[in-house]
This record gives C-alpha cells, structure tokens and sequence, in this order.
C-alpha cells in the first residue's frame, strides 16, 4: 500500500501491521482532522486508538486498512472547533530558573510575565515526550520563546516551561532545553490512578498562580 494524498493535503501511509499514518501538514489541520475523525468514529472502519501529534494523526489497530486508506484519501476535513474536554486547575509556584528571562523577551516584569501565562484556556494539542507529557496550545504568538541554546542535564519533576507555541509540565525528572517558569506538585502521571495521564488531547488547561508553601 503506497502514499495516498488528496488535494486537502492528506498523506496516508501505512505503518507496521496495522495502522495509517496521516499527515495534515500543519498543527490547524491536525486539530481539524482529529475532530473530524472523532466525530465519524462510528461510521469508519473500526480503529483502536487516534492519536493527534504535530502535524500527524496516527490511526493504530485498524480493522480494514485498505479500505480505511481509501476512505481518507478522499478527504477535506472541514475546519471545527476542538471538542470541550475536561479542564484541568494547574497550581503554579512561578518561581522557574527562566522567568526572568523570558519576561525579558516579553519586555515586561516578571510579575507581569507570570499574570501573561495565568490568562489563557490552553488546550492539550497532543500527547509525546515523556509518559504524562501534554503540549499545551493556548499562548499567543507574541509570547513564544525559542528552545534554551543549551538543554539542562536535569528538569525537576513538576517543572511549568515554554518552548516556541507550547507549554508544558514535565511530569518527571529529565533532560530538557524549555524556559522554566515555575513549579506544580500536581502528579502528571500515576500508574496508580485511572487513567495514569492527567491531560490527555483536548483537556483544557488553567495555570493558577499559588505562593510557595
């Protein structure tokens, strides 16, 4: 089974026994794609899970690949609005390594900064990285910082940081080149707990700002 590409853009490619890799080129048309195939979930061949990631869309445990292949080789998803998933309240210490610095890029206090993240409804887009780890879409474009020239060797576990379009929280300790701009005790990941990711795409995302305890 070869490529298919329609002329909204989508590839569809095969990938190991039984999933479709969809590309849609951007992070819009991917929200837009994973919409639409959550809404017609019932009416495709069945597939077992719909992951959304940058500019892809994996369909993995699909039924009828070919046939699946076919029906999405046809498509223009429609532009629509993400579905409202759950929000979630992030408790926040800004008290990050970088805050100063990124309030510096952003050409205002760090105080100022720290209300700048607090104000958006951000948006879990898709899910990588590290087990429990969202990229949060949300903050204006004005406000997205680069990478840091030099990753840490260690991030805290609970670290809120920025890169480019996304916030995120690293739900463990590890490497990693993002802006620090604060601290959350809230447990991103807990196989303990049903199910072990706190957000999941489409969870709606609230950064409170809280005094340290």
């Amino acid at each position: 089974m070869e490529g298919r590409r329609n002329d909204g853009a989508l590839t569809v490619r095969p990938v190991g026994e039984d999933a479709l890799l969809v590309t849609a080129g951007s992070a819009e048309r991917v929200a837009s794609l994973y919409a639409e195939l959550l809404a017609r979930r019932a009416e495709l061949p069945a597939v077992t899970e719909i992951v959304p990631a940058a500019c892809t869309v994996l369909l993995d445990g699909v039924a009828d690949r070919a046939a699946l292949a076919r029906e999405l080789a046809g498509w223009a998803p429609p532009e629509r609005p993400p579905a409202e998933g759950p929000l979630v309240s992030v408790p926040t210490v800004y008290d990050g390594a970088d805050l100063a610095e990124v309030a510096d890029l952003w050409e205002v206090s760090p105080e100022a900064a720290m209300r700048i993240h607090t104000e958006p409804e951000y948006r879990v887009a898709f899910c990588g990285f590290a087990p429990g780890f969202g990229y949060l879409t949300g903050l204006p474009e004005r406000y997205h910082v680069p990478r840091r020239a030099t990753p840490r060797s260690s991030v805290p576990t609970g670290s809120v940081a920025l890169a480019g379009p996304y916030t995120g929280v690293y739900p463990r300790s590890s490497p990693g080149g993002w802006q620090l701009l604060g601290h959350t005790a809230l447990r991103l990941w807990d196989t303990g707990r049903e199910p072990a990711a706190l957000l999941a795409p489409g969870t709606r995302v609230r950064f409170e700002a809280v005094a340290r305890g």
